[in-house]
């Protein structure tokens, strides 16, 4: 069925123009950005079929190649999702400026946009000032978490170069279980160890999962 074979009070632009954004399901705002659909499918059947298969997690972790992958997804359709997400994404980062990070749950909505869909650990440090708030978040490594890649000497020259009062020590698990490896332990206990000795303050250590995190120091 073609969207114009649809009565107009049904159609998603029409509802959204009269009732609001609310008004309409995920499919039909997906459809909305995608415009038009396919000889084979409407927009809105395009989307219910992407939204079912991947889920809209799923769906914002896939790359322009495997995007256009999908049967009736060409290259400007694939741009179209991803700057959909790309631009939620930023807002949500836009929102968390000159919050103070005053526990995990704070680090963790901080930190959620800049390393959610990694498809690799990314060990990030948050530098802040006397106020809790971030001077800068800085990825110091990239790669399966050791003690090659995270080394005290790389942490603690950027915290020294930043003035930062504190930091937060940041990383991501893939796989989306947030609980800590023995390996995340060893270096968590270094760490903190060596911030005692430097006198720099390590408030805590939080692992970023899918669907929550780990704080090494439990709040």
């Amino acid at each position: 069925m073609r969207i114009k074979d649809i009565s107009k009070e049904n159609r998603p632009r029409e509802r959204f123009l009269k009732a609001g954004a609310s008004s309409v399901s995920d499919a039909e705002l997906l459809a909305i950005i995608l415009q038009t659909g396919t000889k084979d499918e409407n927009a809105i059947d395009i989307s219910n079929r992407l939204i079912s298969k991947y889920g809209l997690d799923k769906l914002s972790e896939l790359s322009l190649n495997e995007l256009q992958e999908i049967k009736g997804i060409g290259p400007a359709k694939a741009m179209q999702i991803m700057a959909l997400f790309e631009f939620n994404k930023r807002h949500a980062i836009s929102k968390r400026d000159d919050k103070p990070i005053k526990c995990a749950k704070d680090v963790y909505e901080y930190a959620l946009p800049l390393l959610s869909g990694k498809d690799k650990e990314h060990f990030m440090i948050l530098h802040l000032d006397s106020k809790s708030r971030v001077i800068k978040d800085e990825i110091i490594s990239i790669g399966t978490l050791n003690a090659s890649l995270v080394h005290p000497r790389e942490v603690f020259k950027s915290a020294i170069k930043e003035s930062a009062n504190a930091i937060v020590l940041v990383h991501n698990h893939p796989s989306g279980d947030y609980t800590p490896s023995q390996e995340d332990k060893e270096i968590t206990e270094r760490l903190f160890e060596a911030g005692e000795v430097l006198n720099i303050k390590v408030l805590d250590h939080v692992i970023i999962g899918k669907d929550g995190y780990w704080s090494f120091k439990g709040n």
